[in-house]
């Protein structure tokens, strides 16, 4: 107890030296500042990716390469997916108002919807070449220069990756990740059209197509799972350790007796929590005011991501007196 009321001391010290704004305007500049992180991974995405696919596709329609055309499909749409994202930042950083109370944070989910359809749709037309190259055979010609393509596409997917996941993770984007996740498998499929070449090269003119289907199946595995995720972050969802890590902060705050119902959800990139605890039902209604809101001054210094708090106080029940019935029964009687 004298721990959390140090701490408590220092914390509102602190709090007057440095005040932590509840401005609205406050959060907005806080996801200005992440969205122009993920706006410049995104066009330095398009940038790398966009010439990777045009060489490619270069050496796809001279060599004939239905393998290395499947590659190409899916890096030109790993990089025209940066379009809908970019739009979803622009449109994410724009405040909150009466209509929009929460603001437009939910447009990067909604792209994260785009990008799953628009690179299913690229892996049904590459599946659609490999079928048809394996009923209707063709030579695959200048296979030095496929396997030049494979290898610069394994490159541009895998610096584009690193790029998407490192900065998706540190702005809590969820659709910029999955792109990220996306642009891995591209890289490894790219040597997949590598290992079809050599195939070639030595007289299995199969290799080729069959290639296409395995990149193909390969992407679908990797749509499942980036569906998934766009899938939770709509519905809400969150990983169960924020949830522990804001019951333990909740349950370390001096004056917090018991913790009750705690949600959370994605607003964007940024985390918003709704809470309820228990505090001693003899406190003033200033006193339990005071708590609620050095929990939520405390939930928001010490949970990653999160940006906004509502904390309700309840008080604690005494024996054998159910508060919420009995604030009821007054109210029937009113």
């Amino acid at each position: 107890m004298g721990h959390d009321h140090h701490h408590s001391r220092w914390h509102r010290l602190r709090h007057l030296v440095a005040p932590h704004s509840h401005d609205s305007a406050d959060k907005v500049d806080s996801a200005l500042e992440s969205s122009r992180d993920g706006l410049r991974a995104l066009w330095l995405s398009l940038a790398g990716l966009g010439l990777t696919a045009a060489l490619q596709a270069v050496v796809a329609w001279w060599s004939h390469s239905v393998g290395l055309l499947g590659d190409t499909l899916h890096n030109v749409a790993d990089a025209l997916t940066a379009v809908p994202l970019g739009l979803a930042f622009l449109v994410g950083r724009r405040a909150p108002n009466r209509r929009y109370t929460y603001g437009y944070g939910r447009a990067a989910a909604l792209a994260g919807t785009v990008i799953v359809t628009v690179r299913a749709v690229s892996a049904a037309v590459a599946g659609y070449a490999a079928v048809r190259r394996l009923l209707h055979p063709a030579p695959v010609h200048h296979l030095l220069a496929v396997a030049v393509a494979a290898v610069v596409g394994f490159a541009g997917n895998e610096l584009v990756a690193r790029l998407r996941i490192r900065v998706g993770r540190r702005i809590g984007s969820a659709a910029l990740v999955a792109d990220g996740l996306h642009a891995r498998t591209d890289g490894f499929t790219s040597l997949a059209v590598l290992l079809g070449a050599g195939g070639v090269a030595l007289g299995w003119p199969w290799a080729d197509p069959v290639v296409g289907l395995v990149i193909t199946v390969a992407i679908l595995f990797v749509l499942r799972g980036a569906a998934r995720e766009v899938y939770r972050r709509l519905m809400d969802a969150v990983d169960p350790k924020v949830t522990d890590a804001v019951e333990h902060v909740l349950r370390h705050t001096g004056g917090v007796r018991d913790v009750g119902e705690v949600r959370l959800r994605w607003i964007g990139h940024r985390l918003r929590a709704e809470c309820e605890i228990v505090v001693d039902e003899s406190l003033s209604l200033v006193d339990a005011h005071a708590i609620a809101v050095a929990a939520e001054h405390r939930l928001i210094h010490d949970v990653p991501r999160l940006t906004a708090a509502t904390v309700h106080a309840d008080p604690a029940p005494a024996e054998g007196v159910d508060h919420h019935a009995e604030l009821a029964h007054h109210t029937e009687d009113g």
